[in-house]
């Protein structure tokens, strides 16, 4: 569907569904590789079934429509939720998700330029943010009304050029740009090195309009993208907190969860908690179907 203007009320039921389907088939797409950046997918699910399936303007069936809002994935390692994501609003085929990490795939398991709905190579931290602040001039400077919304991890505000990226954000008045920062408090080794606390202050203090969320809340995270839509000359800026490997008890207990090792025999535990997780959440009712792995 052409997503012209944004619904004026949100689905919730429908949205958490497929937060719940994308959970799934990144499950899938990880099974059989022994690793990857899982509890990273499992954790930001929300968030992307809230942009992709209720707030961003595009069109599945045509990623380079010009008048289309833009997504920056800043962190590529978070490529399997992009992957999934689309796939589950149509505008990849789920056929191809079995590809994913593999030889000459377009679905490497770190976002590429090249591959399908990729805006811009991500995964060299602190770049995706002055990536977005150019993007949103240049739309600008064309007349156009379209937006740009980037995602960033709490880690990468370790980075010096997120801030000095944040400063030209406040200097030009982008009020069409939103900052989505991951605040899930891991990074490579474990937790968070820099003290970056308090992070919603200090991006107020930049002069963003800020608001910190439960990014696992789907309600919260459809009224933060509602007033992220006011054009007051200040860019926006939404700290979403969220728990690694949601919806998998045995995953959001992991100590490291940055990079996920995972036996053989646990790929089928680990769907089976999730399945569970869910249908406790909506007593009962069925889950959509989703990638099926096959």
């Amino acid at each position: 569907m052409l997503r012209n203007h944004p619904p004026p009320s949100a689905d919730l039921e429908r949205l958490r569904a497929s937060a719940h389907a994308i959970r799934r088939s990144c499950i899938l797409l990880a099974t059989g590789k022994g690793q990857g950046y899982l509890g990273q997918a499992l954790g930001f699910a929300d968030v992307m079934a809230a942009l992709f399936f209720h707030e961003l303007r595009w069109d599945p069936r045509d990623l380079n429509w010009p008048e289309r809002d833009r997504f920056v994935l800043s962190t590529g390692h978070y490529a399997m939720l992009l992957w999934a994501t689309l796939a589950e609003a149509g505008a990849l085929a789920r056929e191809e998700l079995s590809t994913f990490a593999t030889d000459d795939s377009r679905l490497d398991m770190s976002a590429l330029d090249s591959s399908p709905g990729v805006e811009v190579t991500g995964g060299s931290l602190g770049h995706g943010l002055p990536v977005a602040i150019g993007m949103a001039l240049g739309l600008r400077l064309a007349g156009s009304e379209a937006r740009v919304f980037c995602e960033l991890s709490d880690g990468e505000c370790q980075e010096g050029s997120t801030w000095e990226a944040a400063l030209a954000a406040v200097t030009f008045g982008l009020d069409q740009l939103v900052a989505i920062v991951d605040a899930n408090g891991i990074q490579a080794d474990g937790t968070i090195v820099v003290t970056l606390e308090p992070l919603a202050e200090k991006w107020r203090a930049f002069g963003f309009d800020t608001q910190e969320i439960d990014g696992n809340d789907m309600a919260a995270i459809v009224s933060a993208l509602t007033r992220a839509r006011a054009r007051d000359g200040r860019p926006k800026a939404i700290i979403c907190r969220t728990l690694p490997g949601k919806g998998v008890p045995r995953l959001e207990r992991r100590e490291k969860a940055h990079f996920i090792r995972v036996e053989p025999d646990e790929w089928a535990v680990i769907l089976d908690e999730l399945e569970a997780t869910y249908a406790q959440s909506v007593r009962g009712t069925s889950y959509p179907e989703a990638f099926d792995g096959s």
